[in-house]
């Protein structure tokens, strides 16, 4: 015979309560198959039969407490799986607890390991009922046996098989260049905040052009950095080597993001000198062949400075890597409308205000912080003296 004692259940751990019993007297039940359940003002824990043989006898019932060390339940070892039969006679029992019946060769089958896995009869039930295969929950139990936490843990978080999808040839590319560009270029990012009231202005004018294009704040800030690129002339260039090439034109490629291919950024050519109308036409334009994928080769190269709009209305701000071989890309938060504490008459008033935050990525090698955000003022000063009315 073997006694079933309640083990330590941790440091300062006395007593525990029998919350369920998996087996009742007459079941046969193999070594480290979990037994009972019990519960601790720690944690719930259920405990591994100690022998393998028949139960016949359990000394403490469910509800009952328990102090570790305790005997709550005898084994005859002599009655094994291996040996038991359909015919053989039923263990004898306690006069407190009931006859045992025979048991039965269905039941073996039942709480027999599954793929080498010990599985409770409770266990079994929740992984069934959850759709979810025991050979594919790890246990936590002695032995490896799975505990009822494991298969509440498996069901909850549902199938767990990896799926494989190869990239597409667009987000190969894009892996390929923004990992060498984020790997052999120093990058600066530097972020300015700014009134923004000519949005306040252009919703007033209707948000289009007099021949119906709209108008975004990608295209507003667009036209500002245009013109703050003519005084800051190193920001639109090209490195190569050791060697900086300013270009005298404007070309601003407008990143776009394609649904699940990566993104390309077609190229506004000799943007200098465009009002918000013109550059709208052309944005327009770029966007619809973008759409239909008519774009051509010419329409992405020549790039010499890019810019990032908002990916969400909730998005703060976006840190872009530099395309190279340019050497900056300026990024645009969403626009936000929050308190702003101005001082029209010598005291502060808070009032309801736009606001919107500009991110500059530079190359560290042409550019430092104070350059980057000296042209990040420069822009937003251009933002803001804007004639919207004229412009459109």
């Amino acid at each position: 015979m073997a006694d079933v004692t309640l083990p330590s259940l941790g440091e300062s751990v006395t007593e525990g309560i029998i919350t369920q019993w998996f087996k009742k007297v007459g079941d046969l039940v193999a070594r480290d198959e979990p037994l009972f359940e019990v519960s601790t003002d720690k944690v719930d824990s259920e405990m591994p039969s100690p022998a393998a043989g028949v139960l016949v006898e359990i000394l403490a019932g469910e509800g009952d407490t328990v102090e570790t060390g305790a005997r709550v339940a005898v084994i005859d070892e002599s009655q094994s799986v291996a040996t038991s039969s359909p015919d053989a006679p039923a263990p004898a029992s306690s006069a407190s607890s009931p006859t045992p019946a025979t048991p039965a060769p269905a039941r073996l089958v039942n709480e027999a390991p599954t793929n080498g896995v010990v599985v409770s009869p409770v266990v079994r039930r929740i992984l069934s009922d959850g759709g979810v295969d025991a050979s594919s929950v790890r246990g936590s139990g002695p032995g490896g046996s799975i505990t009822r936490r494991d298969a509440e843990r498996a069901v909850a978080l549902g199938p767990t098989e990896e799926l494989v999808t190869p990239l597409s040839k667009g987000r190969q590319r894009m892996g390929a260049h923004m990992s060498v560009s984020s790997q052999s270029v120093p990058h600066g990012f530097v972020v300015a905040q700014f009134d923004a009231p000519i949005f306040e202005r252009l919703r007033e004018q209707g948000a289009l052009t007099r021949d119906g294009f709209a108008v975004s704040e990608e295209i507003l800030v667009t036209v500002a950095a245009v013109r703050a690129l003519g005084e800051f002339e190193y920001l639109n260039a090209t490195f190569d080597g050791d060697v900086l090439t300013r270009h005298r034109s404007v070309n601003v490629g407008l990143v776009r993001a394609l649904p699940d291919d990566g993104m390309l950024v077609p190229v506004v050519h000799a943007a200098a000198g465009l009002t918000v109308r013109a550059l709208a036409r052309r944005v327009h334009d770029l966007d619809e062949r973008l759409a239909t994928r008519d774009l051509t080769t010419d329409d992405l190269m020549g790039g010499t400075f890019s810019v990032m709009r908002s990916p969400s209305a909730h998005t703060v701000l976006v840190a872009p890597i530099i395309i190279q071989p340019q050497v900056a890309v300026l990024s645009l938060g969403s626009l936000q409308h929050v308190p702003v504490v101005r001082r029209p008459d010598g005291a502060d008033v808070i009032e309801i205000g736009a606001r919107l935050a500009l991110g500059l990525s530079f190359d560290h090698r042409v550019c430092e912080p104070v350059a980057a955000a000296a042209f990040l003022e420069r822009v937003g000063e251009l933002l803001t003296g804007l004639d919207v009315e004229s412009e459109l």
